[in-house]
């Protein structure tokens, strides 16, 4: 099988749903990789098929469709900005979906976390009580909702997450 690219931002993008086994041929190169992105694309030109993670990872799908693939949030530099909007996998969220930024720079995102995934992020944890209470907290479910999407900054290692529901 065909080692994906690696993805600084979003370290395993199989494991959170977003990319996906598939005999599609991508829609930017052409290519049937195994592989292909399932999530968000917000562009100008919406592609008609598949999109391998290789085109997402080179830039050439952002810049085919003139699309960004999620949304960077606070002070960040522009190349990263650039290389989390437009060369790494973005993730579905109930809303609209926020990538969470730590120490000057965008954070890994992990995926969807219920209640007793949070437990095991104390600072997490306490992000979301801050920002939702405990019954809201209690209640977090990975694959339902509400639920919390996991951040782990580079640099200090600290866990971040927000949570969501429809």
């Amino acid at each position: 099988m065909t080692t994906l690219p690696s993805f600084r931002y979003h370290p395993d993008p199989v494991a959170t749903g977003s990319v996906v086994p598939s005999d599609a041929p991508c829609d930017c190169c052409g290519r049937s990789r195994g592989f292909a992105y399932d999530g968000p694309v917000f562009g100008v030109d919406d592609p008609a098929g598949a999109l391998c993670p290789w085109c997402l990872a080179d830039g050439s799908a952002a810049a085919r469709y003139e699309a960004q693939f999620t949304e960077a949030e606070g002070r960040i530099p522009l190349e990263v900005r650039v290389e989390v909007e437009r060369r790494t996998p973005g993730f579905r969220g109930r809303q609209q979906e926020q990538w969470l930024t730590h120490c000057g720079d965008a954070a890994a995102f992990l995926g969807r976390a219920g209640a007793a995934g949070v437990k095991e992020y104390p600072e997490a944890l306490g992000d979301l009580l801050a920002d939702h209470g405990e019954d809201f907290c209690a209640a977090l479910d990975a694959d339902g909702q509400p639920t919390a999407y996991l951040f782990r900054c580079l640099h200090c290692d600290r866990h971040l997450a927000y949570a969501d529901c429809t």
